[in-house]
């Protein structure tokens, strides 16, 4: 009736890890999954489907092996602003004061010193005279002074060395570029194909764009949840924002781009923002770049990376992400580890345990009063854990928004659900089969799983959510309060024979 599972229950943030030639090796890719990660991110800026599928083939049979629930994100490239290339391949050394432009309309290999081509054609539409134009990363500042045809004219405000295929970015945003290209659509058939329980939309402008995701998806057969990430500086903007965040299932605070299109020192706040603004809304949300970013070379993060973690997970985020720290870097089991460990303390701190989510609103759903009600009684009583008998997920999530440190325990039958809620903060699944509709074999049976796994004794008290009638979804009508020994007497086991 049960399978057992084995998990990290005591870490509430989760930590999503980059798969790429770092991971390719299957014993890698075991360790790095080992070291705790619950949820591996797939990016489709890189690699080919055949290398993507084998990887996602390897995730499950390991997290089978490993008697794990682990999901998987594809996250789609969105559209690439990037320069062409130099003549030669070679790099340039771009001065301050010095004029350089950028035309699409040049041959893609003939970029020099005083110019360079363009793969967005509408480049020359979307800037003006004024506007500051951001490439690699934000390293290197042109403001533009003319824009003649295809032809945009700039001066050099921050020069730097530059080379092929770098990034473009405007300050403040504004480039009209599409959230999906025709390679993401066909890379929305590869992650159906793969069974991507997340699918990340890199770059949405509005709530079209998630809308257009997602109609693309179901019309493909897949059902995974969507994530925004928002990188785009126009989708700050009052209103949008809120917006976005309502059509997608969870939002990624992508703070590379980001931080480039609305300044490094805005990016704290707007973070914070963010996190609030998902968790409010009910949505997940994970926070993404440059975490620690070191130990793609170093065995050991820095300070600076340590505070930036553990002030993420103090701020409430569900997830945590890696990219090239896994994905390329030398250690991606370390960073993995290390990740971990930063998690952990953080969540010691009080902050991170309180929440007056919601406590003046009126609920829409009972199964949504019901798991509010769940969180008030357990932040309120002592109880070791919560049992979450769940169809989709839901009323698992409503408990996460609010921070505590009790451990919730999604109990279902349904895989997909698993690797759903394991990306959930404090939300732990458990492959739940039951054949009884007796209430107090079926309370026996949860409170025997949570016994199993080490969270609760005999004079503990639990709390245990479900419906009247199990496997039907948003059915969770139900909350008890109970202690384990009593469940265990009002329901003794049944023999073998029935």
């Amino acid at each position: 009736m049960i399978t057992n599972t084995s998990m990290n229950w005591m870490r509430r943030t989760k930590i999503i890890a980059t798969l790429g030639p770092a991971t390719d090796e299957p014993a890698a890719l075991r360790s790095v999954l080992e070291a705790g990660v619950d949820v591996v991110r797939l990016n489709f800026s890189h690699g080919t489907p055949e290398q993507h599928l084998r990887r996602a083939n390897l995730v499950r049979q390991f997290a089978e092996e490993l008697g794990r629930h682990i999901g998987i994100l594809v996250d789609l490239q969105g559209p690439k602003i990037r320069i062409a290339r130099f003549s030669g391949d070679r790099k340039i050394q771009l001065e301050p004061g010095a004029p350089f432009a950028i035309d699409p309309a040049l041959p893609a290999d003939s970029g020099d010193d005083t110019q360079v081509g363009c793969c967005y054609e509408e480049l020359p539409t979307d800037v003006k005279a004024g506007d500051s134009l951001l490439l690699n990363d934000g390293l290197i500042e042109l403001e533009v002074e003319s824009v003649k045809g295809s032809r945009v004219a700039c001066r050099v405000v921050i020069g730097g060395e530059l080379s092929n295929h770098k990034g473009i970015n405007k300050k403040g945003g504004g480039l009209s570029a599409s959230a999906l290209t025709d390679k993401d659509r066909a890379d929305i058939l590869t992650a159906v194909e793969i069974g991507a329980d997340y699918l990340a939309i890199s770059f949405p402008r509005t709530a079209d764009d998630v809308r257009e995701a997602r109609s693309l998806l179901r019309k493909a057969g897949g059902d995974a949840a969507i994530v925004s990430k928002i990188e785009r500086a126009e989708a700050l903007h009052p209103g949008v924002i809120e917006e976005i965040i309502d059509v997608s299932d969870a939002i990624m605070v992508a703070r590379g781009d980001l931080g480039v299109e609305i300044g490094d020192a805005q990016l704290p706040w707007v973070q914070k923002q963010l996190i609030g603004m998902a968790r409010a809304r009910n949505r997940v949300v994970i926070t993404a770049t440059q975490m620690m970013e070191s130990m793609i070379q170093n065995p050991q993060p820095t300070r600076a990376e340590v505070f930036d973690v553990a002030n993420a997970v103090i701020d409430g985020t569900d997830a945590v992400m890696l990219s090239a720290e896994t994905a390329s870097g030398r250690f991606p089991d370390r960073a993995v580890a290390a990740m971990d460990r930063v998690c952990l303390e953080a969540e010691k701190h009080p902050r991170a345990r309180q929440s007056d989510h919601r406590i003046d609103e009126h609920f829409h759903r009972i199964d949504e009063a019901i798991a509010m009600s769940a969180m008030y009684a357990a932040n309120h009583t002592k109880v070791c854990a919560i049992g979450a008998l769940t169809e989709t997920g839901s009323t698992p999530l409503w408990m996460s928004r609010i921070s505590s440190g009790i451990p919730i325990f999604a109990l279902t039958p349904h895989e997909r659900t698993c690797r759903k809620v394991a990306l959930f903060r404090g939300v732990y699944p458990i492959s739940f089969h039951h054949d009884t509709s007796d209430h107090a074999e079926l309370n026996r049976a949860i409170v025997e799983q949570l016994m199993a796994l080490g969270v609760a004794k005999p004079d503990d008290l639990v709390i245990l959510t479900k419906g009247d009638l199990t496997g039907v979804k948003g059915g969770t009508n139900a909350m008890k309060i109970a202690r384990i020994s009593e469940v265990l007497a009002a329901a003794p086991q049944r023999s073998e024979t029935g």
